[in-house]
């Protein structure tokens, strides 16, 4: 997919809008109907199924949807910005892009940036900055231990003044016990979430999951028991400080029944995952392609189908892409060698739409996925359509099919899992408040 880019400061100006003829989904209410919105500046000033039923008055600049879905811009809660200190792999600029032609318009960036987001003149870098730029808002995490080092936690209260929405040790797990325990009984007193990734260290140095494919391929592999070990233990954790915690990009079968008996016994935990583990699973790897080597690694069918039953019975709370960049050299290197990760941005909402387009889930409950639960999650105003809300919505045609070609994508760095993937649905226009930042041209 192709398209134009402006920009969505609140200095270009803008008056009213009037989007006509577009299918309203808002799964914050169930909305599905055919209806208009209209905008007055950078809010929301009224939508619904009779909004300009008799016409549209002609000083009002119209644009007519033609019968595709109006959504609130999708809400994605993990992904690595790079900037400030890995440019080369990404920028705030090229995160912009690569998410507003992805129909996303509100990023939570990982704090595993140089500087570390851990003190309040990185957090305020990082707002300013995307001020600056106008493409897609983007909200920090901040670091739950000081240099991502496990050790000694940071001033969470204070940071979460300065505007960091919750508290993430970004690609590592906190893995002493004690200083989780700590962190969580901490984090309780401000009311504020920790993110976790699950992944017990000393079993989590191989390069792919464990099993035939991984002794076929005579790679080194990653055992689920990884996954769900840290799991099981930060279960108990909260459970003993009644704190908040939510596990990302989770992966495997036994992890996910855990969290489903967690949730069942009134525990406070929460989850996501992303489209790969539903999407694609170890073969993927094919003939040592790094493309598909993934931190939390592409696990078995098993593995993939229980996610997918996750996501339906609400296990899963959100979906978010994972987005996590890296440049040619890092990737076009021998398989163990190969740093981990994949773009998504772009890929976010189509591949969920796979859960939609395979009758997994309804239209709403796939698009509720990507907007108003992670923005519930984090207390966002953000993924809904309401009245004098923030005029951040995407238009996209779902049936609309193109296939994934890493060397179109808007990221600056090209690494998708999904290269050469046939897919459905496709975003037409992202409008942040209240004016287009993007707009297909194919």
């Amino acid at each position: 997919m192709n398209g134009n880019w402006t920009d969505a400061r609140p200095d270009a100006g803008q008056g009213k809008h009037v989007y006509i003829n577009a299918r309203l989904l808002n799964p914050a209410s169930g909305m599905d109907e055919i209806g208009a919105v209209l905008t007055d500046g950078e809010l929301i000033a009224d939508f619904g199924p009779q909004l300009f039923a008799n016409g549209v008055p002609g000083s009002i600049p119209t644009i007519d949807c033609a019968g595709h879905c109006l959504a609130p811009g999708l809400v994605d809660m993990r992904v690595q910005i790079r900037e400030p200190g890995a440019e080369h792999k990404g920028t705030i600029k090229s995160a912009g892009m690569s998410a507003t032609a992805g129909g996303v318009t509100t990023m939570v960036c990982l704090p595993n940036t140089e500087p570390v987001i851990e003190d309040m003149s990185v957090v305020e870098f990082v707002a300013r900055r995307a001020r600056l730029i106008g493409l897609s808002k983007i909200y920090p995490y901040a670091a739950v231990t000081k240099g991502l080092e496990g050790k000694e936690i940071t001033e969470m209260g204070v940071l979460s003044q300065y505007g960091a929405l919750a508290f993430t040790d970004g690609e590592k797990a906190i893995a002493n016990a004690q200083v989780l325990r700590r962190a969580l009984t901490y984090a309780r007193t401000f009311d504020l979430l920790i993110i976790q990734h699950p992944e017990e260290p000393s079993l989590a140095s191989g390069v792919m999951n464990s099993g035939e494919m991984a002794t076929r391929l005579g790679l080194s592999g990653i055992p689920p028991a990884a996954e769900t070990i840290m799991v099981e233990r930060d279960i108990r954790l909260v459970e003993l400080t009644d704190g908040k915690l939510h596990f990302a990009h989770v992966s495997t079968k036994d992890a996910l029944d855990a969290i489903r008996k967690a949730k069942a016994r009134g525990i406070n935990v929460t989850c996501d995952t992303a489209p790969p583990y539903f999407a694609l699973n170890e073969t993927s790897v094919g003939d040592y392609r790094t493309f598909a080597k993934l931190s939390p690694p592409l696990r078995s069918e098993e593995d993939r189908l229980a996610v997918i039953e996750a996501i339906k019975d609400g296990t899963i709370d959100a979906i978010a892409s994972d987005h996590a960049p890296q440049d040619e050299d890092s990737k076009r290197l021998p398989f163990n060698q190969a740093a981990p990760g994949g773009v998504g941005l772009e890929t976010l909402l189509p591949v969920t739409l796979d859960l939609y387009h395979n009758g997994h889930l309804s239209i709403l409950e796939a698009v509720s996925k990507v907007t108003s639960a992670p923005a519930n999650l984090l207390n966002l105003k953000a993924g809904r359509l309401e009245i004098g809300a923030p005029a951040d919505f995407t238009v996209f045609d779902p049936e609309r099919g193109w296939q994934v070609n890493a060397d179109d994508l808007a990221s600056k760095a090209k690494n998708t899992p999904f290269d050469g993937r046939p897919v459905q649905g496709a975003v037409l226009r992202t409008v942040i408040d209240g004016r287009t930042v993007y707009r297909a041209t194919d």
